[in-house]
């Protein structure tokens, strides 16, 4: 698997000792936005960027970007999964899809 492209909104994650792509794609957002259900994109946003996001805002993230990067699994088969860098390295690329996915180039 090529590395991730930052510059298109990719982001690297291994799980199990697999390389994945992550990406959110405007499909994965709908997903996003569909499982947190009462809470926008710009309020996910901002509980990033004030350090206030919890494990459920990080695990919803991990999904759609990696659905997003073509993955068919679900939350319920990361709730078994290692990522490699624990849940800092989940945290860190959450935020990173985040950026990315609303960055300019």
């Amino acid at each position: 698997m090529p590395p991730a492209n930052p510059w298109a909104g990719e982001v690297a994650l291994i799980l199990d000792g697999t390389a994945h792509t992550c990406k959110l794609t405007l499909g994965a957002l709908a997903e996003l936005e569909a499982s947190l259900q009462a809470d926008t994109l710009v309020a996910l946003v901002g509980r990033f960027e004030a350090g206030g996001f919890s494990t459920r805002d990080v695990l919803a993230l991990i999904v759609a970007g990696l659905r997003g990067g073509g993955w068919r699994g679900s939350a319920r088969d990361l709730l078994c999964a290692e990522i490699e860098g624990g849940p800092v390295r989940a945290a860190e690329a959450a935020a990173e899809l985040l950026a990315r996915a609303f960055a300019t180039p």
